[in-house]
């Protein structure tokens, strides 16, 4: 047997030692020289050290998987100590035990480490949408679409910097849409307490960014609230002529149930009983995730009655014009209104709902109760679970006068006198 000296000179010194003594030591690395030609230095088990003559020395692991040979890369030795090398081997040598691919394993892990905005925030958006309405949903997906992804989208949420979500944000600012801004910086930092809690962002960034944004100027939907000019709408209203049923139903429905638009586009006939006078609009259509009652005047059901006969009994009752399968569009009842001759500034569709609202705090209703008919927020969720009918009896009574009322102002085309307030 050949006698090897205090330095590994040759690849044929390296082999003889590789050969001899099966396994690798610390000292015997250090005293690698550059070789003459490439070769590998064995330590068993699959590992084994791939010396270079450009000075590159490359710890890599010999396997087997599916029946094919495959070699996985382990690091460059010295910054990967021959310990660290076996640990890596055995790790991954566990992994082909499992049945599973240590190459495909850590591809999957690096993908998973630079994960991106986008990649993170659509899996949030998918994980949410089935506790959102669908309207809402599409909203903020073509938010993040529109004013995020093509800027930071690709950026790793591990390396997304507060300054990167502010340049957007300014941007959006920038076009008159503050309240935008502050809606898509609530939704990002969502995005990337998500990336936190899945382990792919150590710290949520946007956080940093409270106060960076001017405050909202809270601004109330326009409406008309004065009761000569109100009378003047219904008039205009009940005188509307279109080619389309449903946009002249939904125009003088509307009034009488002040639901939100969203609400009022996506009924469908299964959720009235037209005999109970009842409307029930389910949790998932609801902005705030309950179940809400809108009690039926005679006008709304007559109304209701008429529309069926053009588009019941089964599906939308306020369908789109072109087609029966999908809602009357967000921007139907509006610009019906503008036909008219109201300009956005003075009335909206959901304009309709600040009418009620104003007028029957003004005569005295019970608040209470007139916040329950506008679906208003309960603070507390199981409360609001619970108590979606809270109030229905004087609910009732409250939307029958109500419609009485605005009946009565139309005809008369003057302030008329609102009916006694019941106590309960």
């Amino acid at each position: 047997m050949r006698k090897v000296g205090t330095f590994l000179d040759t690849a044929y010194a390296a082999k003889q030692v590789s050969k001899e003594f099966g396994r690798l030591t610390e000292g015997q690395l250090r005293a690698l020289r550059l070789p003459v030609k490439d070769y590998k230095l064995s330590d068993g088990g699959g590992l084994y050290l791939y010396v270079m003559v450009k000075g590159y020395r490359w710890w890599r692991y010999l396997f087997r998987f599916d029946g094919r040979p495959r070699q996985l890369s382990l690091g460059v030795y010295p910054q990967v100590s021959l310990k660290e090398a076996r640990e890596r081997r055995d790790e991954a040598r566990r992994l082909v035990a499992q049945g599973i691919d240590p190459i495909r394993h850590r591809r999957s892990a690096e993908r998973k480490r630079l994960s991106t905005f986008e990649d993170v925030a659509t899996e949030w958006l998918t994980e949410r949408t089935g506790t959102w309405s669908a309207e809402y949903a599409q909203n903020v997906q073509r938010m993040f679409r529109l004013n995020i992804f093509p800027w930071i989208g690709t950026i790793p949420v591990a390396a997304l910097h507060a300054a990167d979500v502010l340049e957007c944000l300014k941007r959006v600012q920038k076009r008159g849409a503050l309240e935008t801004a502050h809606r898509i910086r609530a939704n990002c930092s969502m995005v990337m307490r998500y990336a936190v809690a899945t382990r792919r962002a150590d710290r949520n960034p946007i956080v940093d960014l409270q106060g960076a944004l001017p405050p909202v100027r809270t601004r109330h939907h326009p409406s008309i609230t004065e009761p000569v000019k109100i009378a003047a709408l219904l008039r205009a209203i009940h005188g509307y002529r279109s080619k389309s049923v449903v946009v002249g139903a939904a125009l003088r429905f509307a009034p009488l149930v002040f639901v939100r638009p969203g609400e009022l586009r996506g009924a469908d006939w299964s959720e009235f009983d037209l005999d109970e006078a009842e409307w029930r609009i389910p949790a998932e259509r609801m902005k705030m995730r309950v179940q809400h009652i809108v009690p039926l005047s005679r006008q709304s059901v007559e109304i209701l009655r008429d529309l069926k006969n053009f588009s019941g009994p089964n599906g939308l009752a306020f369908p789109s014009i072109r087609t029966f399968i999908v809602p009357m569009s967000e921007n139907t009842v509006n610009a019906a209104l503008r036909k008219l001759g109201y300009t956005s500034e003075e009335m909206t569709g959901h304009g309709f709902r600040s009418m009620a609202s104003t007028l029957l705090n003004e005569w005295g209703w019970n608040r209470d109760a007139i916040e329950r008919q506008l679906a208003h927020s309960e603070q507390n969720g199981v409360r609001a679970a619970y108590n979606y009918a809270e109030h229905l009896p004087l609910r009732r009574k409250m939307m029958q006068a109500w419609a009485d009322y605005l009946d009565a102002l139309r005809i008369s085309g003057k302030p008329v006198k609102f009916p006694a307030v019941p106590l309960r």
